[in-house]
């Protein structure tokens, strides 16, 4: 009986998160805020910030709050540009352990899958990651075979079996097609942009798929770009059956012709500095976009990957030799790839109960040589750059209004949002943790029965 109560109560708890309808935008003047703009404006001691109508209407030292405007006493608070999550699982995984809720993977597609479509807006974690200051994520699968191309924490990724290839069996480096999410409260349709890239797994990960080779899996990889570029030129072909054999399903090959064609980029999970210069020469002799993410020993060949125009994702606390692939894996390969004209974006963990850990990386990062405004471009701003994402990322006139005010500086532990903004909109601070907290701080108050208070 009492499992038949408590079910009831937790559905229409998340009910209630899911039909939450948006708030309008309203005009907003945050003042006496220190204004880390995330831009060529670089940090504002003391200004003033005013969203109107969605976007950044204003933002300076001089700066007056319009008449009419609901004004907010930042008292010295910082207001940054909302965190973007430059690769996670956040609105497509649960529960890292339970298969059933994972949507960040598939066994049967490869390059073809495509995670948007698994997108949940009633996610109980989105809450949770405002409370850390994030306002839009990159949601990229993960392989659904051969390990979880370098990512520790994923949580069983070995437990799901799948070829993923165009035969069962045949190997699958590509992970499938990444997508970009608001988290918007209410917005029943997140997705603010779906297939950006295509995930492929080298290195380790990619030689395991590839039957243990490294040279196996860049073979395959060729293959399947000549694939895609066979069947981009004559679908009638293939139509009446009149093509060569491919490797990859025709689903998987369609999602590889934006890609060959330059429209679309790779996100390449790779480790090894020689890893890495294979990437950059597999992009330039086929004419692909790549973004690197790992790139623990990136530094080794920082003048390469700046000369490519590579953009990296990275996780700063990486520093240990835990693989043969990141034995050069070090504190300060953020600093030293950005000093060498890199744009990196950093990452925290995927694990979507340790969201937070992104701006404590950026932090890490400061505290190993990185400029302390650049450290706020690798989880804001530059994010935004390396993921073609426009009309975000920075705090500049005109831009999307995803603003954050912080008690205090957002890279110190002890610093929470005190208000978070999505398009001009004040986000609630309401989360299932927060609500399960009041329900049992005073049982009396919640008018549930004695047994279940």
């Amino acid at each position: 009986m009492k499992r038949a109560l408590i079910a009831p109560l937790f559905l229409a708890g998340m009910t209630a998160l899911a039909i939450a309808a948006p708030a309008a935008a309203e005009t907003v003047a945050i003042v006496n805020a220190r204004i880390e703009t995330a831009s060529a404006a670089g940090i504002i001691p003391s200004g003033t910030i005013v969203l109107k109508d969605g976007r950044i209407a204003a933002v300076g030292a001089g700066v007056t709050a319009p008449a009419g405007a609901r004004v907010i006493d930042a008292q010295g608070g910082v207001v940054t540009p909302g965190l973007i999550a430059p690769s996670s699982n956040l609105t497509v995984s649960e529960v890292e352990a339970v298969p059933s809720t994972r949507d960040d993977r598939s066994g049967k597609l490869s390059a073809g899958f495509d995670i948007s479509y698994g997108v949940n807006p009633a996610s109980p974690m989105i809450p949770l990651a405002r409370q850390t200051g994030l306002t839009r994520v990159v949601a990229t699968p993960l392989l659904s075979r051969g390990g979880a191309g370098g990512h520790k924490d994923d949580g069983g990724a070995d437990d799901f079996a799948g070829g993923g290839g165009g035969e069962e069996g045949d190997p699958a480096m590509f992970a499938g097609q990444a997508a970009i999410v608001s988290l918007a409260a209410g917005d029943q349709d997140p997705v603010v942009r779906a297939r950006v890239a295509v995930t492929l797994d080298l290195g380790e990960a990619g030689a395991r798929n590839a039957g243990g080779s490294r040279g196996a899996a860049l073979v395959l990889v060729r293959a399947a770009f000549q694939d895609a570029r066979a069947l981009s030129r004559n679908r009638n072909a293939y139509e009446r059956g009149e093509s060569r054999e491919f490797g990859l399903s025709r689903i998987d090959l369609e999602a590889l012709i934006p890609v060959v064609e330059g429209r679309t980029p790779l996100l390449v999970r790779v480790h090894r500095a020689s890893d890495i210069l294979q990437v950059l020469r597999l992009a330039r002799e086929e004419k692909v976009r790549v973004i690197l993410e790992g790139a623990e020993e990136g530094w080794l060949v920082a003048g390469e990957i700046a000369a490519a125009g590579v953009g990296v994702i990275l996780d700063s606390q990486a520093d240990l030799p835990d693989s043969f692939e990141s034995l050069g894996a070090r504190l300060d390969n953020a600093a030293r790839l950005r000093a060498a004209g890199v744009t990196v974006a950093i990452m925290g963990s995927r694990d979507v109960n340790n969201l937070r850990q992104q701006r404590f990386n950026a932090g890490l990062a400061v505290a190993n040589g990185l400029p302390r405004d650049q450290a706020m471009a690798t989880i804001t701003s530059d994010v935004a750059r390396i993921w073609g994402m426009t009309g975000v990322g920075s705090l500049t006139v005109g831009q999307e209004a995803d603003v954050v005010l912080w008690t205090g500086d957002p890279l110190e532990t002890s610093s929470w949002p005190q208000a978070v903004f999505i398009g001009g909109v004040e986000q609630p601070q309401s989360t299932r943790a927060f609500e399960l907290r009041d329900r049992y701080l005073k049982p009396a108050a919640s008018g549930y029965p004695p047994a279940y208070q």
